[in-house]
């Protein structure tokens, strides 16, 4: 029996998520929908073919629709209150990042989660999901390289428009590098310091760009991400775990090899979407696994979206301070202590 979904949200990232679920993946059928922009989410309903009700709120779709789960694609600060409604309503929920828009909101979707008593949440942090990750998640995990000793890790993009400021490279596009790095050593942040190296001229006057950010892991990890988001040759995902054994990198994404005008190489993708386009697939057919039989979703929690909140909030301090900022997350809550899926 399929899973029944409703969409709140039906813009970009909402559109191609029921794209993928109707086109592209299994044991999924969207059965309501729902926008601020009505027009919009009938003319989803139309374009996709799709036998599902447009309600006319996250709330009525929840209380009415014919729904086992939902995703939350609308504006990000909207998210929280959809979350909400839906762990009061019993209804399993991906909601793509952000979780909430401040840490604190955050904290009231993990306490909402723990007074229902099941996980119900899933965040839609989508590089766990990506092939080369995963293969770096296996080697720490083996050990392969011994104990991880240092990472270092990039996240370019060819270039950003007038409306990106700086603490965005942090909450918009580090937030990614925050999640996944935390999910490959399984080790908490301890603090966190930002440098600005010689300004790039292709940046907005008022950006700050390209950033460095180093983190510090309670373990003892030492993290320097580069931000760059006017690199103009690509967008640039770079990874290298340093270990007490050797050392691992993330794959470069699969392209073919050329020799053309005195030249040899490989092209280098331009579109984030190109890049990641699989793990989006993998993580929505993950959860509708996960959760179509009854059980929890297996992929981010609503306590690694805190984490991301909270880590996110003190690498925008340390941007406007210039000095080292501690990050204190708190006791985990037994409800999202790692167990197997039988456990679920």
């Amino acid at each position: 029996m399929a899973l029944n979904i409703g969409v709140i949200g039906t813009g970009a990232i909402g559109r191609e998520h029921i794209r993928r679920i109707a086109r592209n993946l299994s044991g999924g059928k969207i059965t309501a929908v729902t926008d601020v922009n009505q027009e919009a989410a009938k003319a989803v309903v139309e374009n996709f073919g799709l036998d599902a009700q447009v309600f006319p709120d996250d709330k009525t779709l929840l209380a009415q629709g014919n729904v086992d789960a939902v995703l939350v694609t609308s504006w990000g600060p909207a998210h929280e209150q959809s979350v909400l409604a839906a762990i009061e309503a019993g209804k399993y929920v991906f909601c793509e990042k952000p979780l909430a828009t401040t840490a604190e909101g955050c904290r009231r979707i993990v306490d909402a989660e723990i007074r229902h008593g099941k996980r119900l949440v899933q965040v839609g942090f989508m590089r766990r999901y990506d092939s080369g990750y995963v293969q770096l998640k296996k080697a720490i995990d083996e050990r392969f390289i011994g104990e991880p000793l240092m990472i270092r890790c990039a996240h370019r993009n060819p270039e950003v428009g007038d409306g990106y400021t700086t603490d965005m490279a942090i909450t918009d596009t580090l937030i990614h590098e925050i999640d996944v790095l935390h999910w490959l050593v399984n080790d908490d942040y301890k603090s966190v310091q930002v440098a600005f190296p010689k300004k790039s001229r292709h940046a907005s006057g008022h950006l700050g760009d390209p950033q460095v950010v180093t983190l510090e892991t309670h373990g003892g990890i030492l993290i320097t991400a580069e931000i760059f988001v006017n690199c103009r040759y690509g967008y640039d995902i770079q990874c290298e775990v340093i270990g007490e054994e050797g050392i691992i990198k993330l794959p470069e994404p699969s392209s073919i090899s050329f020799r053309k005008q005195a030249t040899r190489g490989t092209d280098i993708l331009m579109d984030w979407k190109d890049r990641f386009i699989d793990a989006y697939d993998r993580e929505i057919q993950n959860f509708i696994d996960s959760v179509g039989n009854g059980g929890e979703p297996q992929g981010p929690t609503a306590w690694d979206g805190y984490i991301a909140a909270v880590t996110a909030d003190a690498c925008v301090k340390a941007q406007q301070s210039g000095g080292r900022e501690e990050i204190e997350l708190g006791e985990k809550p037994a409800l999202y202590e790692e167990r197997t899926p039988s456990q679920a």
